[in-house]
């Protein structure tokens, strides 16, 4: 019996690990799972019920419960997951700039992420998958197949994600989203529970001076090679 494939991609924000990691699944047939969305949703979820974004064991309990919905990005979705909350779509509410701001304390709760791991961990184990975040081959998969950190500077980062806000009609100054990227980066790699780290098997690839394609096809080789290796 052949073993699935798992492939675990993590990195800091804005190194383009959903748009990579989402187009390698689909060149691969394999099933994708943003886990970024799964916290986003969550924190979505905490403010529709009027929860604080630090209440750990309320927010978990809403997850626990409630069904998070990832499905196929379309051209009504931006090229981005489409995410569901109990049937309710949210895809476009959980994509501004303050989401990507207010989810930051959300994802430091001990208590949502170990649910949110379980959510993962079931659905990676239905067959072949592509995740992507930020601690996915050292918590989520620590037994993945092929585990890539993707990195880029912060100059780099900060420019795609105005570019990105700019499409869908906001326009942050430049200079506060490197800021907000460089803050973010700290607090990801500082905070207690399942800080960002590279797992000591990872490769590193660097997508500074990449393109998207370009990335996606050196991950590609990548995963080929994985394939191999595992029959």
């Amino acid at each position: 019996m052949t073993e699935h494939l798992q492939i675990a991609i993590d990195g800091p924000a804005g190194a383009g690990k959903s748009t990579v990691a989402r187009k390698l699944a689909d060149k691969l047939g394999y099933l994708y799972i943003d886990t970024g969305a799964m916290y986003r949703a969550s924190t979505w979820l905490a403010l529709k019920h009027g929860l604080s974004l630090h209440d750990g064991p309320g927010i978990a309990a809403l997850a626990r419960r409630t069904e998070i919905l990832l499905a196929a990005a379309d051209e009504t979705s931006d090229g981005k997951i489409r995410v569901y909350v109990d049937g309710e779509e949210i895809t476009r509410d959980i994509r501004t700039q303050k989401m990507s701001e207010q989810v930051i304390p959300v994802a430091a709760l001990k208590e949502v992420r170990e649910v949110l791991v379980e959510k993962q961990k079931e659905l990676a184990r239905q067959g072949n998958a592509v995740l992507d975040g930020r601690d996915i081959g050292t918590v989520v998969l620590p037994k993945a197949g092929l585990k890539i950190f993707l990195t880029a500077s912060a100059e780099v980062r900060a420019g795609r994600r105005l570019k990105e806000l700019n499409a869908q009609g906001e326009n942050p100054d430049f200079e506060e989203l490197l800021a907000q990227i460089k803050d973010r980066d700290h607090k990801d790699r500082t905070r207690e529970v399942s800080p960002l780290t590279m797992a000591d098997d990872a490769i590193e690839v660097s997508t500074d001076n990449l393109s998207i394609d370009q990335v996606v096809d050196k991950l590609l080789a990548l995963a080929e090679g994985a394939k191999r290796s595992a029959v």
